[in-house]
């Protein structure tokens, strides 16, 4: 697995990204198969377009799985 940074604004780290990822256990990162992993944009400016994980467009959306549990209230 592939770890890429959150404050990259990437695909793999957007919400409306649809490919396989899973949250990284360390703080600001998502983890995706390679960075050319693909999904679907389901809703954005690319809406049902395929863009890599490594992807960027101006109108990203954090992914909320990545979000911090307590809310960023630590």
């Amino acid at each position: 697995m592939l770890a890429m940074a959150v404050d990259r604004r990437r695909c793999a780290a957007c919400q409306r990204w649809s490919g396989q990822r899973q949250a990284a256990e360390q703080p600001g990162s998502v983890l995706v198969e390679a960075e050319t992993a693909v999904g679907l944009c389901l809703g954005g400016p690319w809406n049902n377009s395929e863009r890599r994980a490594r992807s960027a467009c101006g109108h990203w959306t954090i992914w909320p799985d990545l979000l911090p549990a307590d809310g960023g209230n630590g």
